[in-house]
């Protein structure tokens, strides 16, 4: 699989760069991405992706509108990833950005116990918070006690830019306290420099997002990897309805490779850390290089 890549910022000069590699991105919102973006994953070496439960772009007024949006995720995503052999798994709640509404938020938890059986369901997620409000934390809490009862593994949202530190220590104290959850079984995603730590060092696996925007460059991706080491870190690209893209992710590991990596390496952190964290749940089958 080829692709190309500048030598040098500024320069309209290129090169072929051959890569072997496999490729998953443990955080994507196929639902809001074209054909065109699955082609592209195809082409560079995506194997598998894990979506996350979130936002349509708009505040969603009943329950039956996320039953129709499981149902999405369940059924139709997979078949649109698979016709360009990719496997597509997904994770199921209600987003912190609709939890204010309690009584709806409630209305969608009754509907996910039934479905976490479904053979390509990991677990609860992203359930997290957003503003850090009491309302947040409420559904936040009532999320993590159905992934408690029902043993299932979590994946978490954790609040942008100023409300990120306050956030993720709300969420590691309130799972700590669930002695039910396993911290391994638990990856907290949206980490950067001033968080990656707390959930690294309560037992937690650590996602980097790399969003153009509001999160992690590819440059500071490489730079965290560096820095923090690889292991318990999974990256991945968020994907959803904003100025995002999955090349982020195939972005970060050339990066990565840039930097005096071998190909194994970029390898082990690119595509088997995924497969270590996921594989605690048995219905995930791909295993680590």
């Amino acid at each position: 699989m080829r692709l190309n890549h500048e030598v040098d910022e500024g320069h309209e000069e290129e090169r072929e760069l051959e890569i072997q590699m496999k490729f998953i991105d443990p955080h994507i919102h196929c639902v809001s991405r074209t054909t065109d973006d699955y082609l592209f994953m195809a082409r560079a070496g995506v194997v598998a992706v894990s979506e996350p439960a979130f936002w349509a772009g708009y505040d969603r007024s009943s329950a039956s509108s996320f039953n129709d949006y499981f149902r999405h995720l369940l059924d139709v995503e997979p078949k649109r990833a698979a016709r360009y052999g990719i496997q597509h798994f997904c994770w199921l709640c209600i987003n912190a950005k609709e939890a204010e509404n309690v009584s709806l938020a409630r209305e969608v938890i009754k509907l996910i116990p039934p479905l976490l059986d479904h053979p390509l369901v990991l677990g609860v997620g992203e359930i997290g918070l957003n503003k850090n409000t009491r309302n947040e934390i409420t559904i936040f809490e009532e999320q993590v006690e159905i992934a408690a009862k029902h043993d299932q593994m979590i994946l978490i949202h954790t609040p942008h830019l100023e409300d990120k530190h306050k956030g993720t220590s709300i969420i590691t104290s309130i799972l700590k306290n669930e002695k039910r959850i396993r911290p391994e079984r638990v990856l907290i995603d949206h980490c950067e420099e001033h968080t990656i730590r707390m959930a690294r060092e309560n037992g937690f696996w650590a996602g980097l997002t790399i969003y153009p925007v509001t999160k992690v460059t590819p440059q500071r991706g490489a730079d965290i990897l560096e820095q923090f080491g690889t292991k318990m870190i999974c990256v991945n690209s968020a994907s959803d309805w904003g100025e995002s893209s999955p090349s982020m992710l195939v972005d970060t590991a050339l990066e990565y490779r840039r930097r005096g990596k071998t190909d194994a390496e970029v390898e082990d952190v690119f595509y088997s850390n995924p497969c270590r964290f996921f594989g605690q749940c048995a219905k995930w089958k791909l295993k680590p290089q």
